[in-house]
């Protein structure tokens, strides 16, 4: 029997995910308000405001989110800048 699955190229899939595969996750946590989320989901994600709002209260009610997907280099300096800010923020794989 002949296997006719394609075979995965190891490189094309980091790649991949270099390039697109991650997300910033956002945490909740009981120390930034939700204007302060908003604020900086606007100035770093470029979120717009109802997007901005949205995403807040979805880590709210749900203790986590993913804000923002991309590549690891775009999304590497924007996580920095959350963490800096004092969010609870992390790259993730998706």
């Amino acid at each position: 029997m002949v296997n006719s699955s394609p075979k995965i190229n190891p490189e094309a899939v980091e790649e991949t995910l270099l390039d697109s595969g991650w997300q910033i996750v956002l945490y909740n946590d009981e120390v930034n308000s939700f204007d302060w989320v908003i604020v900086n989901l606007i100035k770093y994600c470029n979120h717009n405001r109802l997007q901005a709002e949205q995403c807040a209260w979805f880590v709210h009610n749900n203790g986590k989110y993913a804000v923002k997907n991309g590549g690891y280099d775009d999304l590497e300096p924007v996580c920095s800048a959350l963490c800096e800010k004092g969010l609870s923020a992390q790259l993730e794989v998706q």
